[in-house]
């Protein structure tokens, strides 16, 4: 097993390498939201912050809020001993210092001791970076609970911050407002959205939160497309094999139309089980799939075909196979033949039209970044931040409304457009977990 992983990481490093030549090379953007100073008077300015990829971030809305910051476990990597209270009773924003720990264990520990929202403090000058989520494991369970929004400031910005908040008993409370407004796009009154996944159902809770979306998310995204409201598109990651390992069994095993396309071996054992170009060419089926139905005005029947194969064709009870795709295909009413002519021959030495297209747009242009990870969400061209879960994406989505345009679902929730407290209307990088 080990060997397999470190032919693959081997190999998607020549290929980003490679890729990295390109005349049009995207990069990781660091999506951001606003931080507003209110109070006290001579402090008061605009910062931007790094929206972090955990928690629910409050697109769409404001959060306005009084900065506590620990007189000890400033880091906040371990519990808190008492909730936190401001003295005006304002929702509370808990500054934290950024090290020792997971960011998004800080902001679990946070949200346990009351905070309504985190920022934390950079230890170093640097520019803005994305505070990843971690590898899921028994030691990050907290992750699915995690519900505030977090988000990371300068070093220069978050030390203004804690000299305020320690003279607050003689200068008065530090007033912040957290901005999502801007952070989501909304030109006009359709949302186009996509979703960067894997038919793979066997890389662990990864793979287990993409299917657990799929499933509850299905129904208001199939709301959004037949009211002409929003337009899904389905997207694949997929890399390719350089030329000089094209021959070697690794990338016979993981690659199809002779090296041009590959993922990796979904137990990253090439001696047994499923093997990675399996998982290309069902990829590219649901690719299919999709542009089929989208040309027989069908596009939300994506949604379904994606549940049904996710329910009776699974890795795990063995059952992944073109056979029971062809099932689920046929039992959705889709023409079979369509969704084979679109797919093409996986053994043909020669370019792959819809997949080459997958590997184009994993690049990011303009303010647009890379898509490097599964999975991904992009919401009117800009990459989601937070949980992959309904609510929270539903909020997303429709704060890409253009402001009067949103369809009922929208409407029909409390958060839509809202500031916390006040109840009024409402470039590059990286990404780092610690």
């Amino acid at each position: 097993m080990g060997g397999a992983r470190q032919f693959l990481a081997a190999l998607l490093a020549v290929a980003a390498a490679a890729a990295m030549v390109a005349p049009a090379r995207g990069r990781f953007v660091v999506e951001k939201s606003s931080v507003r100073v209110l109070a006290p008077e001579h402090i008061r300015g605009h910062h931007d912050a790094a929206i972090g990829n955990f928690g629910v971030p409050d697109y769409g809305g404001t959060l306005t809020g009084v900065v506590l910051y620990p007189d000890k476990k400033a880091t906040g990597c371990a519990e808190f001993p008492a909730r936190f209270k401001s003295k005006s009773g304002r929702p509370v924003v808990l500054l934290l210092d950024r090290g020792e720990c997971y960011f998004a264990l800080k902001s679990w520990n946070a949200q346990q001791a009351g905070a309504a929202a985190v920022l934390i403090a950079d230890t170093v000058d640097e520019q803005l970076l994305t505070m990843d989520t971690p590898e899921a494991s028994p030691d990050t369970r907290y992750l699915d609970k995690l519900n505030i929004p977090s988000a990371l400031v300068n070093r220069a910005f978050g030390e203004s911050l804690k000299r305020m908040a320690e003279k607050a008993d003689a200068e008065g409370e530090v007033v912040v407002k957290l901005d999502w407004r801007e952070s989501m796009p909304h030109p006009d009154e359709r949302v186009e959205y996509e979703l960067w996944t894997n038919s793979n159902d066997e890389c662990g809770p990864r793979c287990d939160e993409q299917a657990a979306f799929v499933r509850s998310f299905r129904g208001h995204a199939q709301i959004l497309e037949r009211g002409g409201y929003a337009r899904f598109t389905p997207h694949y990651i997929t890399w390719y094999c350089p030329e000089a390992f094209r021959l070697t069994r690794q990338c016979q095993s993981q690659c199809i139309n002779h090296g041009r396309y590959c993922a990796p071996d979904p137990e990253e054992d090439f001696g047994e089980g499923y093997e990675g170009k399996q998982v290309v060419v069902e990829n590219l089926r649901q690719l299919c799939v999709h542009r089929v139905a989208n040309e027989s005005g069908r596009p939300w029947a994506w949604w379904d075909f994606a549940m049904d194969y996710k329910l009776r064709c699974s890795m795990k009870e063995k059952k992944y196979s073109k056979a029971c795709a062809e099932e689920v295909v046929a039992s959705l009413g889709l023409p079979l033949e369509k969704v084979l002519a679109c797919m093409g021959d996986p053994d043909a030495d020669a370019d792959n039209a819809v997949l080459s297209k997958e590997q184009e747009d994993q690049i990011g242009r303009g303010s647009r970044g890379d898509v490097t990870i599964l999975p991904t969400l992009v919401i009117n061209d800009v990459q989601y931040r937070g949980k992959l879960e309904r609510t929270a994406v539903l909020k997303a989505v429709c704060a890409g409304f253009k402001e009067g345009t949103e369809p009922q679902v929208c409407l029909s929730h409390a958060w839509r457009r809202t500031s916390a407290c006040t109840g009024t209307a409402g470039a590059g990088g990286t990404r780092r977990r610690t």
